[in-house]
């Protein structure tokens, strides 16, 4: 009896103890995914206070690292070729050699261009004065300001970006509305320039490594520090074959949003607005999806009369539109080079949510 009474009072003084807590402390939108964020957030901040901190010795290093492959490239492959074969390099023959260079000079001359313009240039933000936005589509809960369409706040950089895809540590900017286009084409620039080192530098590679050729000469920096070709080749090996992989990987992943007419937040948003809607047995439709072939046209920026040039050569034209406002699928007047025929999206008015 004794033993009983205790766990009853126990159970009672616990039920008024939980009653008086729930009463005091109970919201209606507490669940464990909420206690979870609360807890992590001083982390998340820390992260973000780190990322920007370190911003600029990240892209110092990108820099340096872009500066390393190159200067080596021009310090051993290039005489390489130069003295494996004068002919070629003169261009006699098939002017292999100077075809050489032109390419490379390519590759490096839009790597640098795209990256300045990435790093340098603002994504862009809404207006913080009294000017009225055409499209809203909800208030930013950090800047209690209304925000555009596709429009996200960026933590790091504590406001808020026009068509925000991420913030990128090794360029210490936000990659958005305005540098969307020269953060992908930088990394489509300095994957093929590593596939073009990687190529044309394993005969180099070989015979420094394999061959073990005495032909292939010492380089000195300075007269007490002699750096050896092998070093260098094997160094160049390492950082182009990962940059290729690893780069590789996050441009192919970026071309797929792109290809689906997203960015990557708007990934995440979409996969999770089509769960909620199969549900119900509707279908989502992405309302700035245009079909492959104009979501890239529309991001490349090959509209309005503009072509290949424009992206196989460097370029500062920016893309169509304010940022403040989108077409979409439901209302379109963007000047195509090739007006859509097929599926030609209705001129209806569309509400965002």
């Amino acid at each position: 009896m004794g033993v009983g009474r205790a766990l009853r009072s126990l159970s009672r003084s616990w039920y008024v103890c939980r009653i008086t807590c729930l009463s005091l402390f109970y919201q209606e939108f507490m669940s464990w995914s909420y206690v979870l964020d609360t807890l992590l957030e001083p982390w998340f901040r820390l992260g973000d206070y780190g990322t920007q901190a370190l911003g600029p010795l990240f892209v110092l290093t990108v820099v340096s690292l872009n500066a390393l492959v190159v200067g080596i490239a021009y310090l051993v492959g290039l005489p390489y070729y130069w003295r494996k074969n004068t002919q070629l390099a003169l261009g006699k023959d098939l002017g292999f050699g100077p075809g050489l260079v032109v390419v490379g000079q390519w590759f490096f001359v839009n790597m640098v261009f795209h990256f300045y313009r990435a790093w340098s240039l603002s994504p862009g933000s809404p207006p913080t004065t009294g000017q009225s936005l055409p499209q809203v589509s909800s208030i930013c809960k950090k800047c209690i300001a209304p925000k555009p369409p596709r429009t996200h706040h960026c933590s790091v950089c504590q406001r808020c970006h026009l068509c925000m895809d991420h913030h990128c540590p090794w360029l210490d900017n936000c990659v958005g509305f305005f540098n969307h286009r020269h953060f992908f084409l930088y990394m489509v620039f300095t994957v093929l320039g590593c596939l073009f080192l990687m190529v044309f530098g394993l005969e180099v590679m070989l015979e420094a490594l394999i061959t073990a050729n005495p032909t292939i000469p010492v380089v000195n920096f300075w007269n007490n520090c002699p750096i050896s070709t092998r070093s260098l080749v094997i160094f160049e090996a390492f950082l182009t074959s990962g940059c290729f992989l690893i780069l590789g990987g996050l441009t192919l992943w970026h071309a797929r949003l792109i290809h689906r007419g997203e960015t990557s937040i708007e990934a995440h948003l979409n996969r999770s607005e089509t769960r909620r809607l199969a549900v119900d047995g509707r279908v989502y439709r992405n309302p700035y999806d245009f079909s492959p072939y104009y979501n890239w046209c529309l991001f490349l920026g090959m509209i309005d009369g503009r072509g290949w040039r424009h992206v196989l050569l460097p370029s500062t034209h920016l893309p169509y539109g304010t940022g403040l406002e989108f077409d979409s699928i439901y209302s379109c007047d963007i000047p195509w080079n090739f007006p859509r025929v097929q599926n030609q999206p209705k001129r209806v008015p569309m509400k965002l949510a």
